[in-house]
């Protein structure tokens, strides 16, 4: 890499108790073209409910776009607070995501914010 900056591996990870049960979080994918007929992916965010080897939760956030809806060739890392995270995994409890649960990881694909 002659020239070139070495990139540190970004990482977001965090953890807070919701309704008496311990979650803990950590990035697991950044924003990227997938060639397994999914196309855009956004971020992603892997959910688990400490001491509990059961059902994990997948945020993916929107993958980010200009104002035309168009994909940005270069995509930023999405604005992510463990306020967010915390927010989101409520959303997903609400739509059904039980992490007492028996089964394949759920892919809650998160809203984009509503434009001001």
């Amino acid at each position: 890499m002659h020239g070139q900056k070495k990139r540190r591996k970004r990482t977001i990870e965090g953890s807070e108790s919701l309704d008496g049960v311990e979650m803990t979080w950590e990035l697991v994918s950044e924003p990227q073209w997938s060639n397994s007929g999914d196309g855009y992916k956004g971020l992603c965010i892997a959910v688990r409910a400490a001491g509990s080897a059961r059902r994990e939760l997948i945020l993916e956030y929107a993958y980010p776009v200009d104002k035309h809806g168009h994909p940005l060739p270069v995509p930023q890392r999405p604005d992510v607070s463990p306020k967010r995270v915390a927010q989101d995994i409520r959303r997903a409890i609400e739509a059904g995501w039980d992490p007492n649960s028996r089964g394949r990881p759920l892919v809650f694909r998160v809203p984009p914010p509503a434009a001001s």
